[in-house]
């Protein structure tokens, strides 16, 4: 503690100087020990769960076939609009990869007879926010204003979505800045193991592009992914905030009402194929944790980014659309995931970093797809410790469905899941978001007001079920400087040969990852 910060507890004696700063420690450090009781230093209990006011959606639907969602909430002058495309990157493959990208991107670098700048600029006139982005199976487009000016920013929003004008010059900029992006990525340990698992672990292509396939998207491409899959049909226009449906369908039908099918819809799309898996006969041997270990060599990194990815399949998955308790995994995995690593008093982030010191960080995810998901550990560390880090991911990993669970383990990690949703859904683009999520996989909207019941009522024995059949026969992935940790590695992990690929010869765009 700083003189500064003794006077704070000094505040009566003004006389001190740092000249006297001896003597303030010393009187410092005894009104905190005078002061200090047991009771202070326990770490608080987390109180009892509280019930989120979730706002019925209203939902109606255009003769064109947009679906028109309404979320009320009236005691905020704010409005969200939120179009969702049911279109995004698993359409594309991988000569064509981050053209759902580009094109969501373009949206809003020119529309009807607004430049990019002219676009900005009168968003911001009216005080709002304006932005575009594409997720694997869907794109968006949404707008933020204050209510009274939702006429103006919704007429800009339909100019942006239904006349867009692709400027060449935009293009060519965005494609300049993306594959620069993308080629000093490419040179850093935690995004290069992002790119390698898409490939590696999850057969899937890099939704952002890759140098090769930027450089081919053109301006035809563009148009023709938005012809072909930019349709009312297909698209959900979502109003959140202080607006009444009323208003909201009259915008719409204004708006949006004359959007017609233009083209056909894209075949290509690139869904995960379901593995056929049959149940395990009971007693049979609990398949690993991981069976690959792949290295990428990339000298002098400085640091080496760990990950365990996992591919799971609707075989033993389960569809998204079935949710909560045995029917379905996304319950089940939301509350794995907060105990294992969802924060920072998670076990991987306690292990890796509070007690071991070995990270700034770690953590773990799940990113969801129809009828699969894309499960993925994340921690940086030195290179000399990147063996002994994995090694922790795997206990961790292994731990949750070889260890009782115990109730009273659940109650603070449910805590952060149903605090957050709460926090996220006082806000109009929270709101917004849980809906999309909602129609983006073809969720009944009435889900939303299930969350807190349906994560509070997880038990341990589901997840280490969940655990059991999901969380198996995965990578660890390991980007460092190979030569730091080779020894260890082998020592640890003695039963896998490491696939081991020098970053010189690295090809995002092949399976095994090697140039040709």
């Amino acid at each position: 503690m700083n003189s500064k910060g003794i006077y704070r507890l000094l505040p009566s004696c003004r006389f001190f100087t740092p000249g006297h700063l001896g003597f303030s420690l010393v009187v410092g450090v005894m009104l905190l020990l005078g002061s200090y009781s047991p009771a202070v230093a326990q770490e608080p209990k987390p109180g009892p769960p509280r019930e989120a006011s979730i706002p019925a959606v209203k939902e109606s639907r255009l003769r064109n076939g947009l679906t028109v969602a309404v979320i009320e909430r009236r005691n905020v002058p704010l409005v969200t609009v939120h179009l969702l495309v049911k279109a995004g990157s698993e359409l594309e493959n991988m000569s064509n990869a981050g053209l759902a990208n580009v094109t969501a991107s373009m949206l809003t670098k020119g529309a009807g007879k607004r430049t990019a700048a002219q676009i900005s600029e009168d968003i911001e006139f009216l005080g709002g926010t304006i932005f575009s982005l594409s997720h694997w199976d869907s794109s968006a487009i949404r707008v933020s204003v204050t209510s009274d000016k939702i006429d103006q920013a919704v007429e800009i929003l339909a100019d942006v979505v239904l006349r867009p004008s692709f400027p060449s010059s935009e293009l060519e900029l965005l494609r300049s800045q993306s594959i620069d992006g993308l080629t000093y990525e490419l040179t850093q340990p935690g995004p290069l193991t992002n790119y390698v698992s898409t490939v590696f672990s999850f057969d899937e292509h890099p939704s952002g592009g890759t140098p090769n396939s930027l450089k081919s998207i053109t301006r035809n491409d563009v148009q023709r992914f938005y012809r072909q899959n930019y349709r009312p049909a297909d698209s959900v226009l979502i109003f959140a905030g202080d607006i009444s449906q009323e208003n909201a369908n009259r915008l719409a039908q204004r708006l949006f009402g004359a959007w017609r099918q233009s083209g056909r819809r894209s075949n290509n799309r690139t869904r995960a194929v379901a593995a056929v898996t049959e149940a395990r006969p009971e007693g049979a041997p609990q398949p690993p944790v991981a069976k690959r270990l792949l290295v990428v060599d990339l000298p002098d990194s400085g640091q080496a980014s760990v990950s365990l990815s996992i591919k799971g399949f609707d075989g033993r998955g389960g569809d998204i659309r079935r949710l909560g308790g045995s029917e379905g995994p996304f319950y089940r995995a939301s509350v794995l995931n907060s105990l294992l690593g969802g924060g920072y008093s998670s076990r991987l982030n306690q292990e890796i970093r509070i007690r071991r010191g070995l990270s700034y960080g770690a953590g773990s995810t799940f990113n969801w797809r129809h009828s699969s998901f894309n499960f993925s550990t994340r921690t940086q560390t030195k290179n000399e410790s990147a063996a002994e880090v994995a090694q922790i991911v795997m206990d961790e990993v292994k731990r949750l469905f070889t260890e009782d669970i115990a109730a009273g383990d659940l109650v603070p990690r449910k805590a952060v899941l149903t605090g957050g949703f709460s926090r996220n859904i006082e806000t109009t683009s929270g709101l917004v978001n849980a809906v999309a999520d909602l129609y983006r996989f073809s969720v009944p909207v009435s889900e939303l007001n299930r969350y807190m019941q349906k994560v509070n009522s997880i038990s341990g024995d589901e997840i280490r079920e969940f655990a059991a059949e999901n969380l198996i026969d995965g990578d660890i992935i390991i980007v460092g400087e190979y030569a730091k940790f080779k020894d260890d590695l082998a020592k640890r992990f003695p039963d896998i040969r490491p696939v081991v690929v020098p970053a010189s010869q690295l090809d995002i765009t092949q399976k095994d990852l090697r140039k040709r």
